[in-house]
C-alpha cells in the first residue's frame, strides 16, 4: 500500500474514513479483498507471494493497514512487511500493546509505516524512527515517508480528500485515488531512485506496463460498529479488473 488517506474522528457518525492505494509490481499475485478461510473475521486482500496484507480490518474492530518507506539504499529484511498486518488483525493485544513488542524486532523488515487501531483508538508507528504515537482527530495522510510527509501527491491527496469528506460519497473518493496528474520535476521528492522513477510515482494513481496501482480500497467504519469496504483491483497500465463490496 503506497498511498493513504484517513479521516480519524472518534465520536462522529463515522469514525474511520480511508481511502488507500496499493501501489505494486503486476507480476506479483495477489488476491482480492475476502474473509480469508483460515482466518474468520479477517477482511484483507492477500498478497500470495508472502501471504500477507496491505489493508484489512478484523474481528473486535480492529483495522490495519501499511506503507512501505522508499529507500532504495536500506536492507530490506529477511521478513514480509505484511505480515505485520496480519499478525495484528488476528491478534488479541491493543494497538499501543502490539506496536511495544513491534519495537525490537521491526529491523526484520523492511522500511514501513504501520497503522493499527481499533474501535477506541488509531495508531501510527515509523519503522525508521522507532516512534510509536497515538493519532488525534484529523485528516492524515501517509505515502512512502513519514506520517503526513508534504509529498506533492500526498498533500494533493488530502486536500481532494478533505472536500469529499462533505458527501462521503464513494464516487468522490475513488475519483482523487484515480488522480494520474503528476507534479512539476522540481516539486518531486528526492528519494534515491532515477528521475523517472520519481515520475512515475510521483502521482496518486500508477499506470505503466509492469509497475502500479493495483487496489483502490474504501473503508467506512461507522459508530454502531457497522463497517463497509469496497475495493477496484486494476491491472496493467491502470486496466480496470473488478470491484469487490463488503459490510459486516
Amino acid at each position: 500500500m503506497c498511498l493513504i488517506v484517513f479521516a480519524w474522528r472518534p465520536g462522529h457518525a463515522v469514525p474511520l474514513l480511508v481511502a488507500a492505494n496499493r501501489d505494486e509490481f503486476y507480476a506479483r499475485p495477489a488476491a482480492a479483498l475476502a474473509e480469508w478461510a483460515d482466518a474468520p473475521g479477517l477482511i484483507a486482500g492477500r498478497d500470495l507471494q508472502a501471504g500477507g496484507t496491505w489493508l484489512g480490518i478484523g474481528p473486535g474492530g480492529r483495522f490495519a493497514a501499511l506503507t512501505n518507506i522508499r529507500n532504495p539504499s536500506a536492507p530490506q529484511g529477511p521478513r514480509s512487511r505484511g505480515e505485520l498486518a496480519q499478525r495484528f488483525l488476528c491478534g488479541d493485544l491493543s494497538p499501543e500493546q502490539f506496536l511495544t513488542t513491534l519495537h525490537a524486532e521491526r529491523d526484520a523488515y523492511g522500511g514501513f509505516n504501520l497503522l493499527v487501531g481499533d474501535t477506541q483508538q488509531l495508531w501510527h508507528f515509523n519503522a525508521h524512527s522507532g516512534q510509536a504515537q497515538a493519532l488525534q482527530a484529523g485528516i492524515h495522510g501517509i505515502s512512502n515517508a513519514d506520517l503526513n510527509t508534504p509529498w506533492p501527491k500526498l498533500q494533493r491527496a488530502k486536500a481532494a480528500f478533505t472536500q469529499a469528506l462533505a458527501s462521503s460519497g464513494e464516487a468522490e473518493l475513488f475519483a482523487l485515488l484515480a488522480d494520474t496528474a503528476k507534479p512539476a520535476d522540481e516539486q518531486l521528492p528526492s528519494t534515491g531512485v532515477s528521475l523517472e522513477i520519481e515520475r512515475l510515482l510521483g502521482s496518486v494513481f500508477i499506470a505503466s506496463p509492469t509497475y502500479g496501482t493495483r487496489a483502490s480500497t474504501l473503508l467506512f467504519v461507522n459508530a454502531d460498529g457497522s463497517r463497509r469496504l469496497v475495493e477496484r483491483s486494476f491491472a496493467a497500465e491502470g486496466v480496470p479488473v473488478s470491484e469487490v463490496r463488503i459490510e459486516v
